[in-house]
Order: C-alpha cells, then sequence, then structure tokens
C-alpha cells in the first residue's frame, strides 16, 4: 500500500488552536484521558431521504466549524463515473462545485469539541483512506467513531421511523434491537472503516435510519431528526436537533397533502400502515420501537414476517 499520509494535509495551526493536546508530529498517538468523538457521513452511498446530508448541513450550519485535514480528491475520484457539476452562464462557465473531503473540528451547543468527516466518497484507494483515517484516529485521540445515513424501507411515514444500530462491541449498542441476519450487502467506505477500526481496537458504531421508500428520492428532515438524536444519546453531545423540527413537521405535511390529492398514494401508505401494524402486533409490540421483553431475534422475526405475507396473500 502507497503512504497513507501523501492523500491527507493536516492545518498544523487550526490543529494547535482547537486541539493543542494533538499537536505532535503527524502520526504519533495524543496522550490524554479523554478524546473527541469523531461522527461521519460521506456522500456517494445510499442515503434515503438524504438523511446524513442534512444532518451534516444542520451541524455545519448550526455550530462553529474548524478545517483541520484535507484530503486530495484528486488521487480518490473517479470523474467520469461522478461527474462534478458545473455552472453555464449564458455565454461562460461560471462555477464549479469542487468536490472535497475533510475533517472539520465543530463546537456543539455546549462547547465540546468534536470531528466531523464529511464529503465525496473516494471511489478509489478505499484501504489507503481508511488507514489515513485510522492514523488520524490515533493522533487525535478520537474515543469513539459514529457513522449515520439513510436507507429505503417498506414503512410509512405514519409510523416512528426505525433504525438499525452496529457496532464494534455490542456494548455500546445494547439498548437497540437487532432487525437483521446475516445478509450481503454492496460495501461503502464508512463500513469499511468501521470494521477496520474494530479489527484494530477502535470504537466505533453507526446508525442506518430507515426511511419509507417512497420518499427515498427526497429530502426528509424527520429521518435527519432521528439520526441526530440517536448520535447525541451515544455521545452526550447537544446538536441541537430542535433546530430541525420545523423543517421535519413541514416535510410530513407536505407527504400529507399530496397523500390527500392521490388516491394511489393514499392506498400505498394505508397499505403499509396495516402491513407495519400487523406485524408488530404479531410480535407482541404496538411499536416496533417499543422497549417490551423479551424481544425476539432476527429470526424469529423474519420467520413471523413471512408467516404474515403468507397470510395476506393467500398462500
Amino acid at each position: 500500500m502507497l503512504d497513507p499520509r501523501e492523500i491527507y494535509e493536516v492545518d498544523e495551526a487550526a490543529v494547535a488552536r482547537v486541539l493543542p493536546a494533538a499537536t505532535g508530529t503527524q502520526g504519533e498517538v495524543a496522550v490524554r484521558a479523554t478524546g473527541p468523538v469523531m461522527l461521519h457521513s460521506v456522500r456517494g452511498f445510499v442515503d434515503a431521504g438524504t438523511t446524513g446530508e442534512l444532518a451534516v448541513e444542520h451541524l455545519l450550519e448550526e455550530f462553529e466549524v474548524t478545517r483541520l485535514v484535507t484530503f486530495d480528491v484528486d488521487q480518490l475520484l473517479d470523474y467520469r463515473s461522478k461527474r462534478v457539476t458545473m455552472v453555464f452562464d449564458a455565454d461562460r462557465w461560471a462555477s464549479y462545485d469542487e468536490p472535497f473531503l475533510a475533517i472539520d473540528h465543530v463546537r456543539d451547543a455546549e462547547g465540546t469539541g468534536f470531528l466531523l468527516l464529511h464529503g465525496m466518497e473516494p471511489d478509489l484507494q478505499w484501504e489507503r483512506v481508511v488507514a489515513a483515517l485510522r492514523e488520524l484516529v490515533d493522533r487525535f485521540d478520537v474515543s469513539l467513531v459514529v457513522g449515520f445515513h439513510g436507507i429505503p424501507m417498506g414503512i410509512p411515514h405514519t409510523r416512528p421511523l426505525s433504525v438499525t444500530a452496529h457496532a464494534t462491541r455490542r456494548e455500546l449498542i445494547e439498548d437497540h434491537t437487532s432487525w437483521f441476519g446475516t445478509v450481503k450487502v454492496p460495501g461503502s467506505l464508512a463500513s469499511l472503516l468501521e470494521l477496520r477500526l474494530g479489527e484494530s481496537g477502535h470504537d466505533a458504531m453507526g446508525f442506518t435510519v430507515h426511511v419509507p421508500h417512497y420518499l427515498a428520492q427526497s429530502p426528509f428532515p424527520p429521518a435527519a431528526v432521528v439520526a441526530l438524536e440517536n448520535v447525541q444519546r451515544s455521545t452526550g453531545l447537544d446538536l441541537r436537533v430542535t433546530a430541525l423540527t420545523a423543517g421535519a413537521q413541514e416535510a410530513v405535511a407536505e407527504v400529507e397533502r399530496q397523500m390527500a390529492e392521490s388516491e394511489e398514494v393514499t392506498a400505498v401508505v394505508r397499505a403499509l400502515e396495516e402491513q407495519y401494524d400487523a406485524f408488530a402486533r404479531s410480535v407482541g409490540r404496538t411499536s416496533l420501537l417499543a422497549e417490551l421483553a423479551p424481544i425476539p431475534t432476527a429470526d424469529e422475526l423474519g420467520a413471523e414476517f413471512e408467516r404474515f405475507l403468507a397470510q395476506q396473500t393467500g398462500e
């Protein structure tokens, strides 16, 4: 593998201002009692409802931000498969939406600092990028790495949004229910990062918000709210999630308006509600988020869901 340090640049002056305990030579592990949390959500993989993108935008708009690390995206992106937007104005090229991958230092509502990895997901050199991030996690003495994004699911927007939580140690997500057994899915930089961090002994976790599939292609702020609420509970950060509440309410109101204008959309949502409620009743719960004991296993949930679908289709 090529040297990971050749694909990123650290602003040493900025690090000295916001992380004075981590100002040693590049690659050293800072010696501190505690280190900052690092959040991450990069664009390019599945992000139903633009969950991660909306959450990152909120963090950057609400809080004080300092750029610490910049990656050399020219080495990491395939521009022909991931065309970057440019604006042509009448007779000239007016602007270029320059791609980036960076780590910022952010201060939450209480002044607690944390790191935020965001930008474009690399097309190339994933292992090298992950190795670079592991170096930076060590250097900045990061205590916990947390990712978030959305995936489309066959659930209605009128019921609580559920979340799939995953982590390098079960203790990090012991309050969460697992809805899946063993499955094979397309990989991502975020999932590879979590895997490699776990293999090297670092704590890492993530939250995948289940977004109604009929809303997956549009921004859906309620999903970003759920993602950040879970991040808050796991990290203790104050991410001022209430600032997203108005946008979330407006999004739901707009969906309700469209439902009122379309019998077809209404029928889809009603069918999903019936499916959701029947499944919840079949496992003895009023909500898929309810904390009732005993919690069924992933295999039990899958078998119950298959029985329910068979009953619905008359098989």
